[in-house]
């Protein structure tokens, strides 16, 4: 379907990807495709002792701001995240949240429906015409007051396999942000908001440097005034904890400050300290050792440089049938977020519509303006051994038989092309299963558990589930969980069996 000399696209069509889109994703690739992957071999070779970068000092220790962002930003004290189905869009920008990140990351699997037609439906949303009606027939529409648009690109380490620029298959991050900014940038600018987004999974301020000379040269392209695009960096990696001041200098002129991705950070924390066993995922909370210094760390140095410090997600769901169920999550997602709204954060993510007034009512108590910029957090000192300070906790066997059932059950929607799944009583994504799998992984490497008991568990977990792609699932979660060598993104091997099934 390639429309362009060196383009080649196999997948159904769509009015997202006309000749210009074409020549504008060609432009992004040939200019910046062989950076990335530079950048990708770069990770691999980055010393495991991690530390603040002696020759970035200066940074660290300089006085600058990132640019003042649009007035429409300056409050962000709730924010909704979900995957680009129309519905979800929908759903979400009613909310009555202040932001809607829409994800075509880890809540969306990606297969090219779900990667096209989300672009379709956010190209309706941002006209404000979107609409949904459901096979019951019950019929979506958008409200007159809509939550602000952010987009989320998939990680430099994803590649769009459905496109191939030169023959070799085009960056996931370079198609989603090159589809949606070339459609929709001067539209949105026309109705006085922005092209805003969120960078995913960043592990150093030159993956940052990156993401600025690509907004620099889209701007440019199609004569937009360099920093109208406003980017939120999460702060999910280990390597990127130790490079915050760097990166927010990286995107001064774009930057619409961090975020506290903490799922993924736990996952990364496992992936680069392997032999620091941490204890059952469910202990693992923002308030002790190394997920409390970070977060505490991102306050500082976003306010330092006037930079919004976005909270964590919030994942529970409403448990209808359970009163007292559902009132003991809400006492979690309140508790949480009393602690992030007191230790300083401008706002804060929640995963389901029924959260939002709930996070409203706590950040509206604490923040005297629309956000809280002026706490800059002087009494924080964390030192390279707080961020890699492992909590005290237990290993139990419910812990593993919670990482199997849930890291193969999300997997196995994940391969049906379902990347947002309930499970639980919590909204699931690809973190998840990141977790589960690199925990339990982590276990059989340090012989706490064999690959007998492993397989015993994983036979009890999932005595029921069957049919779909469970077997798959249950074969690919098995031999991320039990090989030598750890594999980087559970999702790099499980994108080759996603798009093997894909319809042809």
């Amino acid at each position: 379907m390639g429309l362009v000399k060196g383009m080649e696209i196999n997948g159904r069509s769509s009015e997202m990807l006309g000749v210009t889109t074409q020549e504008f994703l060609l432009a992004l690739e040939r200019r910046f495709g062989e950076r990335r992957r530079a950048l990708l071999e770069r990770r691999k070779q980055r010393d495991s002792r991690f530390d603040f970068l002696a020759e970035t000092a200066h940074v660290r220790a300089g006085d600058w701001r990132v640019d003042p962002v649009p007035d429409v930003l300056l409050d962000r004290r709730v924010e909704i995240t979900g995957p680009c189905e129309a519905k979800m869009i929908i759903n979400a920008l009613n909310s009555g949240a202040n932001v809607f990140m829409a994800d075509c990351e880890d809540s969306q699997a990606p297969a090219w429906e779900n990667q096209i037609g989300g672009q379709e439906s956010l190209f309706k949303a941002v006209r404000r015409t979107l609409t949904f009606t459901s096979n019951e027939g019950k019929k979506y529409a958008l409200n007159d007051q809509l939550a602000t648009l952010f987009v989320r690109p998939r990680g430099w380490h994803m590649d769009e396999a459905h496109v191939l620029v030169d023959g070799k298959p085009m960056s996931g991050s370079l198609f989603d942000f090159g589809v949606f900014f070339f459609n929709n940038a001067r539209e949105q600018v026309s109705r006085g908001l922005g092209p805003f987004f969120y960078l995913p999974k960043l592990e150093s301020h030159l993956e940052a440097r990156l993401w600025n000379d690509v907004f620099d040269f889209a701007q440019d392209t199609i004569g937009m005034k360099r920093g109208t695009i406003k980017a939120t960096v999460l702060i999910e990696t280990l390597p990127a904890a130790f490079e915050m001041d760097e990166i927010l200098y990286e995107l001064r002129t774009h930057s619409a400050g961090l975020n506290c991705g903490r799922w993924d950070y736990i996952f990364s924390f496992i992936k680069k300290q392997p032999d620091q066993l941490l204890p059952d995922r469910s202990q693992l909370t923002m308030d002790k050792g190394f997920l409390r210094a970070y977060a505490q760390k991102l306050i500082q140095t976003c306010h330092r440089r006037g930079a919004f410090a976005m909270g964590g997600m919030a994942a529970q769901i409403p448990i209808k049938d359970d009163p007292a169920a559902n009132e003991a999550a809400m006492a979690r997602v309140r508790a949480d977020k009393e602690r992030e709204a007191k230790d300083g954060h401008d706002g804060t993510w929640v995963a389901h519509p029924a959260l939002v007034p709930v996070a409203r009512a706590i950040f509206d108590a604490h923040l005297k303006g629309k956000n809280q910029l002026s706490v800059l957090r002087s009494d924080v000192n964390i030192t390279r051994e707080d961020l890699l300070r492992v909590p005290d906790g237990n290993r139990t066997e419910e812990g593993l038989r919670h990482n199997v059932r849930v890291g193969v059950r999300y997997l196995e929607a994940w391969l049906r092309g379902q990347g947002c799944v309930p499970l639980f009583h919590l909204m699931e994504d690809a973190a998840t299963a990141e977790i589960s799998r690199a925990q339990v992984w982590q276990q059989v490497r340090h012989k706490l558990i064999s690959v007998e008991k492993f397989d015993q568990v994983m036979r009890e977990e999932l005595a029921d589930a069957t049919g779909g792609m469970f077997s798959e699932a249950r074969t690919l979660f098995r031999a991320l969980s039990t090989s030598e060598h750890f594999e980087e993104f559970l999702t790099t091997p499980a994108y080759q069996r996603l798009i093997a099934t894909e319809p042809k």
